[in-house]
C-alpha cells in the first residue's frame, strides 16, 4: 500500500501545481464525459479528477484469488444444476427452473461476470457476484481512455508505469467463443443484438458497445424485446437477422415481460440464436450463492485450498429464517443472533440490484433493525457478515462545478471472462451502498508500478 499512497500523493501534487489546474481538468472532463457518453441515467458517471490505482503486486493477488473463488463458484453452480434441494436453497422460482433447464448450446454457467469486492491493507473480500450481465465493461474502458489523454496523467506516467484495463475486446472475444461452440464454428461474421428494455440508465453503455462492435467489423444493433420476431428458424428485427444476443436483459425482467419477449424465448429454446450470458447464469446470480459457499453442509464439494479461500474471502452468509445454524463452528439461533449482532450484519434481498431493499445493521437503531429482520423473515432475504471496507479521498466536482476532496467508499470490481480476470473498474460512494444506481459513481482502475 505504500506504493499506492506515494502514487496518490504525487498525482494530487500535480493537480495542485497551479491554482487553476483542477478547474481546467474539471472542464475538460465535463466535456469529454458528454462527448463519450459517460452518462448514467442522465448524470455524469465519473465526476472525479483521478482514477483508482492498484499496484502490480495487488493486481496479481486479485487475479489469483479470483481464479480460486471462480473454481468454487463453478463447482457450486454445477451442483445446483443437478440438485433440486440446492435449487430450493438458492431460491429458484418455478419459472426460473424452466428457463435454466434449457440447454444454451455452449458450456459455462456464467462466461462473463463481475465480482464486487473490497481490498484493504488487511483483507480482500467479496460481497456479491453479478453473474447475469454485468454493467460497466464499456464505461470503464472509455473513461480510462479519457484519463490517459489528460496532461496530468501524461506527467504522472513519467514517474509511474500505468497499465489500463481494457475489457471490451474480452467481451467481444467471449461472445465469439460462445458462438463458435454454439454453431460448430459456422463461417462468416455473426450479427450481434444488444438486447434490453427501453429507457434504461445504461442506454449510453449500449451505444458505446454498438460503436465498438461495429469498429471491429461486426454488425450490431440495440434492440428491445418487443421489436424481436422469430420465424423461419431466425430471430430478427425487420431485415436484421440475429446470430448473437448480448443479453443485458435480466431474467426477472425477461419473465415479467414474457409475452413481448416470447420470440427470444422460442429462438433460445430451439437453439436458433446464441444468447450470452445464457439464462443458466441464474444458477449463480442469486445472492444466496454466498450462503451455499459458506455453508458447512457443502464443504465436500471443495478442496482444502478452496475451503481456505472461501473462509478468507467470502463473508459468512445465511438465508434469513427461523433456524439453527453454525457460526464460527458453534450452533446459533439465527434470528436471535441477528437481533444481538446488528453492528456486524447486513440484510439483503436474494435477487435485487442497485442497493434496493438492503438494510445495513450498523446504520440502524435497534428498533429499526428489528423491523428489518421482520421484513426479511417475510420475504426472500439473506443475512451476511460485515466485511472490511476500503476508503480513499478523491477530488470530486459537483453538478454546480464546485471541487472538493471527499472520502469515498472504494468498491473494486474485477471483470471475469470464462473465469479469468481480464479487467476491473472501481465504484465510489459516500454511503455504505457502493453502487451507481443508488447515486454512486465510478472511475477507471489503473495498475501502476514505479519506473
Amino acid at each position: 500500500m505504500e506504493k499506492i499512497r506515494e502514487a496518490v500523493a504525487y498525482y494530487n501534487s500535480l493537480l495542485e501545481q497551479t491554482p487553476s489546474r483542477m478547474e481546467e481538468l474539471r472542464d475538460v472532463l465535463t466535456e469529454k464525459i458528454k462527448e463519450r457518453k459517460m452518462i448514467f441515467g442522465g448524470r455524469p458517471l465519473s465526476p472525479y479528477l483521478r482514477p483508482h490505482f492498484v499496484s502490480v503486486e495487488q493486481w496479481d493477488y486479485i487475479k489469483s484469488v479470483c481464479r480460486v473463488i471462480w473454481r468454487c463458484i463453478e463447482k457450486i453452480g454445477i451442483a445446483i444444476k443437478e440438485d433440486v434441494k440446492l435449487q430450493d436453497e438458492i431460491g429458484l422460482s418455478a419459472a426460473e427452473r424452466e428457463l435454466v433447464a434449457i440447454d444454451p448450446g455452449f458450456s459455462g454457467i456464467s462466461i462473463n461476470s463481475r465480482l464486487d469486492s473490497f481490498l484493504t491493507e488487511d483483507s480482500y473480500q467479496f460481497v456479491e457476484l453479478n453473474a447475469e450481465n454485468p454493467a460497466g465493461i464499456s464505461y470503464c474502458e472509455v473513461m480510462a481512455k479519457i484519463f490517459l489523454d489528460l496532461p496530468v496523467m501524461k506527467e504522472f506516467s513519467e514517474r509511474f508505469a500505468v497499465y489500463p484495463l481494457y475489457a471490451r475486446k474480452h467481451m467481444l472475444a467471449t461472445l465469439l467463443k460462445a458462438y463458435s461452440e454454439w454453431s460448430n464454428s459456422r463461417n462468416g461474421k455473426p450479427k450481434i443484438a444488444i438486447v434490453d428494455l427501453r429507457g434504461l440508465p445504461t442506454q449510453c453503455e449500449f451505444e458505446q458497445f454498438q460503436e465498438f462492435f461495429r469498429s471491429e467489423g461486426y454488425e450490431a444493433e440495440i434492440i428491445h424485446p418487443d421489436e424481436l420476431e422469430y420465424s423461419g428458424g431466425r430471430l430478427r428485427r425487420g431485415d436484421f437477422e440475429i446470430d448473437i444476443v448480448y443479453r443485458r436483459l435480466l431474467v426477472n425482467e425477461f419473465l415479467e415481460n414474457i409475452d413481448t419477449a416470447r420470440p427470444l424465448l422460442e429462438a433460445y429454446r430451439e437453439r436458433a440464436v446464441c444468447v450470452v450470458n445464457s439464462f443458466r447464469s441464474k444458477f449463480v446470480h442469486k445472492k444466496m450463492l454466498f450462503g451455499l459457499l459458506t455453508d458447512e453442509k457443502n464443504s465436500t464439494l471443495f478442496s482444502q485450498d478452496e475451503l481456505a479461500a472461501i473462509s478468507k474471502h467470502i463473508p459468512w452468509t445465511r438465508r434469513m429464517r427461523e433456524c439453527k445454524t453454525l457460526y464460527e463452528g458453534k450452533e446459533i439461533d439465527l434470528v436471535e443472533f441477528a437481533r444481538q449482532n446488528r453492528e456486524m450484519l447486513v440484510l439483503k434481498p436474494n435477487d435485487e440490484y442497485g442497493g434496493k431493499g438492503v438494510f445495513v445493521g450498523w446504520e440502524l437503531d435497534q428498533s429499526q433493525w428489528d423491523e428489518a429482520i421482520q421484513t426479511a423473515l417475510n420475504g426472500d432475504y439473506l443475512l451476511q457478515k460485515r466485511v472490511g471496507t476500503a476508503r480513499e479521498v478523491f477530488p470530486y466536482f459537483s453538478e454546480t462545478g464546485e471541487i472538493s476532496f471527499l472520502e469515498q467508499l472504494v468498491d473494486l470490481d474485477p471483470l471475469l471472462f470464462y473465469g479469468e480476470v481480464q479487467g476491473a473498474f472501481t465504484r465510489l460512494s459516500s454511503t455504505s451502498l457502493c453502487n451507481v444506481t443508488s447515486g454512486g459513481g465510478m472511475v477507471p482502475t489503473f495498475v501502476i508500478d514505479r519506473k
